[in-house]
């Protein structure tokens, strides 16, 4: 097996277990990773999960790695910016919650408050579901190519 199939199938082993922690709310996302209590496991595989996610679309598609096709470059260009996104997903939202419990409040001030929170889950939702509009759009093209061959 090549290192490309290794890395899909990595990718997509993280995604789908990541996803299934989420989808039954497993005890493990609340158990403390830091002697501090402060970093939740759920905060790491989240993470970990939003990176694998658009990586494993990336590393499935060779037109989305190495587009050969003028309509695949922007395809191709948008799943990169999902990938860093992924990437700079705690980051961003230890900028916007101010933990990495990612808890919001009622707080008068941008960090930690409310607007913080609405950006929070635009960026949580935003990811995945650029990754399956992005996968749907590139399927659409290739119903599309198939119909005009």
């Amino acid at each position: 097996m090549n290192r490309r199939k290794i890395f899909f199938y990595s990718a997509l082993i993280v995604t789908l277990s990541t996803l299934l922690l989420l989808a039954t709310g497993s005890s493990l996302l609340t158990m403390a990773v830091d002697p501090n209590k402060s970093i939740p496991f759920g905060t790491l595989l989240t993470w970990v999960g939003m990176m694998a996610l658009p990586l494993s679309l990336y590393w499935g598609v060779k037109e989305l790695r190495k587009p050969t096709k003028n309509r695949n470059r922007l395809l191709s260009a948008g799943i990169k910016s999902l990938i860093l996104l992924g990437i700079l997903w705690v980051p961003i939202s230890y900028l916007l919650a101010g933990n990495l419990s990612f808890s919001f409040s009622e707080k008068d001030t941008f960090q930690g408050g409310q607007a913080a929170m609405r950006w929070f889950w635009r960026l949580s939702y935003g990811i995945p579901a650029g990754v399956l509009i992005t996968a749907l759009l590139y399927w659409m093209s290739l119903l599309i190519k198939k119909d005009s061959d």
